[in-house]
């Protein structure tokens, strides 16, 4: 059974002439009848009355019609669809978020992108740390990464969304929360609590590098995996920590938030993706993403 005889078998059957639906396929008399003949004999049953006055529906005709006309419709969403994916207007684009650091541009990005195109699927997928969505981004299991700078992947490229400073958080009770600004050096001695070292952390990295700069090595007394577990234990008195101000939606009882003194101390955020990625569901992501998450001058 061939597509071009269920399109004969539905213009007979909706114009009830054979002349009317020839000259509506655009197709002489004698083929079209040939081509009901053949489907007819395909389906083992008659599907017209026909005589020289009249052609009419049998049983079987009739019973056949309603599910034809299921035929084309979804032959029709089917055509849509693909075209609709070839211009990246449907698909799907696996992202790479990390915790607490997302807190603002996430929901910006889905929400951009669900109300240009429903049809884009975004799926999740929560990493503890920027520099794993990273790495995702660049064996080829994740389509686009909220990460930090440095990028330094072969074959990735990325777009800065953001600009974060690092703050210092401090128990409410603590010597240096009375002061406007902490200067980093009085930190020396102070108990520490951080991420874990070699965990894929780029902001603890950073801290690391700003305390010695400032003249001392971080003495961390606790590890913990995310920014709201950390910034819980300060609140508890364990310690101090530095964050960035993508983190100060975090409130915690007994928790402040202070600036550095002296120049400020900034990392990057970014959106990253492989170069030769092929998805045009991605290319349409990024495009959105331009205007939802503009480069900050």
């Amino acid at each position: 059974m061939e597509l071009r005889h269920l399109t004969s078998f539905l213009a007979v059957a909706e114009e009830l002439h054979f002349g009317r639906a020839a000259r509506r396929l655009g197709m002489a008399q004698p083929p079209l009848s040939q081509q009901i003949r053949n489907l007819e004999k395909e389906l083992g049953v008659r599907l017209f009355e026909r005589n020289t006055r009249s052609v009419r529906l049998t049983g079987a005709g009739e019973a056949f019609l309603e599910p034809v006309r299921r035929v084309f419709d979804e032959l029709d969403t089917a055509l849509r669809t693909a075209r609709a994916a070839g211009e990246g207007e449907v698909g799907r684009v696996t992202v790479g978020f990390a915790g607490a650091s997302s807190h603002e541009s996430l929901p910006l990005l889905t929400r951009a992108v669900r109300a240009a195109h429903p049809g884009l699927e975004l799926v999740m997928k929560g990493q503890t740390y920027a520099n794993v969505a990273l790495a995702g981004v660049a064996d080829g299991s994740l389509d686009l990464g909220f990460v930090r700078l440095p990028v330094s992947s072969p074959g990735v490229r990325h777009r800065v969304i953001d600009e974060e400073e690092m703050l210092c958080a401090l128990p409410a009770d603590h010597r240096l929360a009375r002061r406007e600004r902490v200067p980093l050096e009085e930190l020396a001695g102070e108990p520490f609590v951080t991420f874990p070292a070699n965990a894929g952390s780029t902001l603890r990295d950073a801290s690391v590098q700003a305390c010695q700069r400032a003249g001392f090595h971080p003495k961390v007394v606790q590890e913990a995996p995310d920014s709201y577990t950390i910034l819980a234990l300060v609140a508890a008195g364990v310690g101090v920590t530095l964050t960035l101000t993508s983190c100060r939606h975090i409130q915690q009882t007994g928790l402040v938030y202070r600036p550095l003194a002296g120049p400020a101390i900034r990392l990057h955020a970014a959106l990253a993706w492989r170069e030769d990625n092929p998805s045009r569901a991605l290319r349409t992501v990024l495009a959105i993403a331009e205007q939802a998450l503009p480069t900050p001058r």
